[in-house]
């Protein structure tokens, strides 16, 4: 790993270590209702950043920050998965029934985090070199899955806040990101937008 990688995961674990530490440091002001909202919230913050890549390179394509971007976003990928696995952990341990657990499991608020659980799971194991090699046109095909475990995440965040009205703020966000992509895509190439 080279140094300024190194780095990068440093700065992208420093949020996780801050809740990590108020949850165990002053778990009576900081419980599981922060700690499962802020992992939730990095999650869902760097998936927007991993999606949001594709479009900015597209449109600024001699920017040399989006060749950084490109050469970064499977990092940023892993990152949220990550955060997604320690929101997930949290609910676990918070649940410690698995009665309970397979029990909400059925409703779609929960129902949701799962399936997009369960679609990051091999999407971020498959997030190397060697997958890419082994996989070959595979690996893009299974990758674009991204995007429907995108929906469903969103989808979750405005089904179990208290206040969804930041979940929709969000959810067009993620909207924009879409529709910036599928267009600067099929734009001719001489017409993209150039920094």
């Amino acid at each position: 790993m080279t140094r300024g990688r190194l780095l990068l995961w440093l700065a992208l674990a420093l949020p996780g270590l801050w809740f990590g530490w108020q949850w165990i440091a002053t778990p009576e002001s900081y419980g599981f209702g922060h700690a499962i909202k802020d992992s939730g919230d990095w999650a869902a913050w760097l998936l927007l950043l991993t999606l949001a890549v594709t479009p900015l390179r597209l449109a600024f394509r001699r920017a040399r920050w989006t060749l950084w971007l490109m050469k970064r976003r499977r990092d940023f990928g892993v990152a949220s998965f990550a955060y997604a696995a320690i929101h997930t952990a949290i609910y676990l341990v918070d649940k410690a029934s698995l009665t309970v657990i397979l029990d909400q499991a059925t409703g779609w608020d929960l129902l949701t985090g799962w399936l997009a659980l369960a679609i990051f799971l091999p999407l971020a194991i498959t997030s190397n070199d060697q997958s890419m090699r082994a996989m070959k046109r595979g690996w893009k095909r299974l990758h674009r899955l991204v995007h429907p475990a995108a929906v469903l995440v969103f989808a979750h965040w405005a089904l179990t806040a208290f206040d969804p009205v930041t979940a929709y703020i969000h959810i067009g966000i993620l909207a924009a990101i879409e529709i910036a992509g599928w267009t600067l895509k099929r734009r001719p190439s001489g017409s993209r937008i150039t920094a």
